[in-house]
């Protein structure tokens, strides 16, 4: 299965100078925040291919124009095809915003998801904005990571954690994939391409 990753910046390759066949092959497109709604449903038009995304924290303009022919999975254990795809999107909370969270704030978004989590027994991708805590976050408070996606990687092992927040302009913060523990973890910035299969076969 190809997953089309995709955030914070709008890829010009993708809109600027989009051609349908940039999209053959793509099974599902997952937005890890931080993109123009117009850019998601743009993409939406041209793909049978679900659209799944999370918020960034620039992205309070969704509350009055959602990206349309889109899914969001904020909260939600969405299954697709069998993939079970938890969505957690926002930031450090820096300032005043929708989608912004303390550490203790997203603590308590996540143990209010225990019921979910028991039930579909985990997860195979965790999907946020904002990075894990101490594992290529930044240093500054608006690009801190949360705990409570490290406790989640610990317990349930996805095989996935896929982010984005941390832009490949920022330096020595920037990795494109990285291993926390069991879980393949990767940086969406702008646009990358997952082979889902291809890494399951060589776990």
């Amino acid at each position: 299965m190809k997953i089309l990753t995709l955030a914070d910046e709008e890829s010009k390759s993708l809109w600027d100078y989009f051609e349908k066949s940039k999209l053959d092959g793509v099974d599902l497109i997952i937005s890890c925040g931080d993109l123009a709604p117009q850019y998601l449903s743009f993409l939406a038009t041209f793909t049978h291919a679900p659209v799944l995304y999370v918020h960034g924290n620039h992205d309070d303009c969704y509350e009055q124009t959602p990206p349309e022919g889109c899914i969001c999975i904020e909260d939600k254990i969405y299954n697709y095809k069998g993939i079970r795809i938890l969505g957690l999107g926002g930031s450090m909370r820096y300032r005043d915003g929708v989608h912004q969270y303390t550490q203790g704030a997203m603590n308590r978004r996540v143990s209010r998801l225990w019921p979910k989590l028991a039930y579909s027994r985990g997860f195979d991708i965790l999907v946020s904005h904002a990075p894990a805590y101490g594992f290529n976050d930044g240093e500054d408070l608006p690009h801190t990571g949360f705990q409570a996606f490290n406790r989640l990687m610990d317990k349930y092992k996805p095989a996935y954690f896929i982010h984005g927040h941390v832009h490949a302009n920022y330096g020595g913060n920037f990795k494109r994939n990285s291993v926390y523990g069991d879980t393949t973890v990767i940086n969406a910035y702008e646009r990358y391409l997952v082979d889902y299969e291809d890494i399951e076969k060589t776990e």
